[in-house]
């Protein structure tokens, strides 16, 4: 029987705990640190149980992790087939939960890849984006977090004038206007309402809020060049004509979703998207869908829920579609912007394949 080395890693912030088959077909254990000198440590260890195997190929796996992808792309480099999984998509019954070790989740990745290489059991493996789209995800990810952080502070900024009891005038509007921020700014230096704490604090929000504003815009620049790239170019200049959707939204769907030729079909794109609704089906029982997974991008789904409303207020088509679906079910009108949601994920992934093609 030909020989395999096989590995379960369970990979941390400083170390990494392992459990292979060795070169005698003997289960084994291993401790080596994360860093550099670790890491090659631990490959020059495999790569001698596979000299003495005979140059049995190495078959790595380890969970996907705040890492990143340093270990996968320095095993490639060393010869070795590496799988990085899912977490979401290991199967732990609730005594594994309960009883959890790091010797323990290292033999339970063993078993994924005994699995894998002896009875060919698919692996719950993600998809490996290129050194480039890693990059690029890191701007537009950062671009996504600092509007979120602009949203919380202003947020705080509303509580606090709600708690002193102070109004916006009118002529502020319903948004987040220069008025507001000029009234606002008034305030934290002249209001008698607020009191000194409180303007001392208003003032400090607001000072927040201008410095985050101020590395948005920053960000923004780094994201129209990117849009420039040849890889992007074509693709987001087709996705900007689509109605709600916005330089943000396309460059945010096209570097999370990576290649779009790899999805074969609108299942796999909404699923991927966690946009795809839960199964529950056991025996008699019928097939009852729950909410959505939630698996994927949280950033996408947030910039692809605010181009639906865009393209809701604008009528036409897609308010059509919408409205259909209110008018079926009036108290669940999520469902319905979920179901918009998805729909416009896949005219974008249509008509980003289209344009790369034609480029």
């Amino acid at each position: 029987m030909k020989q395999n080395i096989m590995v379960g890693c369970d990979l941390h912030d400083g170390t990494m705990v392992l459990r292979l088959v060795g070169a005698n077909g003997k289960t084994l254990g291993g401790l080596y640190s994360t860093g550099k000198k670790g890491r090659q440590e631990m490959f020059d260890a495999l790569k001698t149980e596979s000299k003495m195997a005979g140059g049995a190929p190495i078959y790595l796996a380890y969970e996907a992790s705040g890492l990143g992808f340093t270990l996968y792309d320095e095993a490639v480099k060393e010869g070795i087939q590496c799988f990085v999984l899912a977490p979401s998509k290991i199967e732990k019954s609730v005594k594994q939960r309960k009883n959890k070790t790091d010797a323990k989740d290292a033999e339970a990745l063993l078993e994924l890849v005994r699995c894998h290489v002896l009875a060919g059991k698919k692996m719950p493996a993600i998809w490996i984006p290129d050194a480039e789209l890693r990059d690029d995800r890191e701007l537009m990810r950062e671009r996504l977090e600092l509007g979120e952080e602009a949203a919380r502070i202003k947020t705080k900024i509303r509580s606090l004038l709600k708690r002193y009891e102070i109004k916006l005038p009118k002529e502020t509007g319903k948004g987040w206007s220069k008025k507001t921020e000029s009234f606002l700014r008034k305030e934290s230096d002249e209001s008698v309402v607020l009191g000194p704490q409180g303007c001392e604090v208003l003032g400090s929000l607001m000072r927040q809020l201008e410095a985050l504003e101020k590395e948005i815009k920053v960000l923004e620049k780094g994201f129209k060049d990117l849009a420039r790239k040849p890889r992007y170019q074509k693709p987001v200049e087709k996705l900007v004509e689509l109605k709600g959707v916005g330089l943000l939204t396309a460059l945010v769907f096209m570097t999370e979703m990576g290649e779009l030729e790899r999805f074969r079909n609108r299942r796999q794109v909404g699923s991927y998207m966690g946009l795809a609704p839960s199964v529950n089906e056991s025996g008699e029982s019928g097939d009852r869908k729950g909410h959505i997974t939630r698996h994927g991008s949280k950033g996408l789904r947030k910039v692809l829920c605010q181009a639906v409303w865009s393209s809701i207020r604008h009528g036409g088509k897609e308010r059509e579609f919408y409205d259909k679906l209110v008018e079926k079910n009036s108290n669940k009108k999520k469902i319905a912007v979920v179901a918009s949601m998805r729909r416009l994920a896949v005219r974008m992934w249509h008509v980003g394949i289209a344009a790369q093609k034609a480029a």
